[in-house]
């Protein structure tokens, strides 16, 4: 009886055994199952798997739309506030050259993107000169005209400086180990830098405006504009001397104002020329 009772007790156990390892087998096969399962596409109707489709990009996981959606939609769209844009702004007034460089070494997450920075910005300065039509040259006569149409195209204006900026560097520090793109990349964002404190002096602008102050006001800004240029150019060759730093950057400063002025001279020439004729 003792050997029957050990032999039924063995096999009770064995199926007990059996009965656990078939619920963890089939919940493991269930899991693996539901985690290799395909998913549709609804941008464009391709099947994938993981949280992103493999060929357009679309999240798997779509938001309903509802109030929450809309707001953040608001903010990414219009004015990227999740962190983007405040990140890059507060970053450009105070380690502005090391975070530039980092940026261009790969550390990019948090930041807004150089180009669309300086759009952005340099719109939105235009926009209120032209709103609140400040005169910089407090005269009426044909500079005026001038005046108005560099607030009206501020933002290619702004755009068009970016490369004689770039060539200055380039010619002052092309031995520092970074290539033309990441030259542009550098004087992208010191120009979103410039115009976030013309953006935030524009009061002074405005309260001066069509008076003789505002010509002090405009001069003490580009000095400041000049300063914030060798601040960042400090810190972002951080690997060269102080003093060769701010060498530099005086030499690249003249060969930016050389050169711009040159090529303004001769547009202006050349546009004076065909409305003459």
């Amino acid at each position: 009886m003792e050997t029957t009772d050990w032999r039924e007790e063995v096999i009770s156990n064995s199926k007990k055994s059996y009965h656990f390892a078939s619920v963890v087998f089939y919940y493991i096969c269930d899991e693996t199952e539901s985690h290799n399962m395909l998913i549709t596409c609804k941008n464009c109707d391709r099947n994938f798997q993981g949280n992103y489709c493999n060929n357009c990009g679309q999240p798997a996981e779509t938001h309903k739309m509802n109030i929450p959606f809309l707001w953040h939609d608001i903010q990414h769209g219009l004015f990227h506030f999740d962190k983007g844009m405040l990140f890059s702004a507060k970053e450009l007034f105070t380690r502005p050259g090391h975070s530039i460089r980092e940026y261009i070494e790969g550390k990019r997450v948090q930041h807004f993107k150089p180009i669309s920075l300086v759009i952005v910005l340099a719109t939105l300065y235009g926009l209120l000169y032209h709103t609140f039509h400040i005169n910089l040259t407090n005269s009426e006569n044909t500079l005026k005209g001038f005046n108005e149409w560099t607030a009206s195209h501020y933002s290619w204006v702004t755009l068009a400086t970016i490369p004689f900026y770039t060539l200055g560097t380039f010619i002052c520090f092309r031995k520092s180990g970074y290539n033309i793109i990441e030259f542009i990349i550098l004087n992208t964002y010191k120009a979103s830098q410039r115009l976030i404190f013309h953006i935030t002096t524009f009061p002074l602008l405005y309260y001066f405006n069509g008076t003789p102050t505002i010509r002090i006001i405009t001069i003490i800004i580009y000095c400041i504009d000049v300063l914030l240029i060798f601040w960042t150019n400090i810190q972002f060759f951080d690997n060269l001397s102080f003093k060769k730093v701010l060498l530099r950057s005086i030499l690249s400063h003249l060969i930016f104002l050389i050169s711009f002025s040159i090529t303004i001279a001769i547009i202006t020439s050349l546009i004076y020329k065909i409305s003459y004729f």
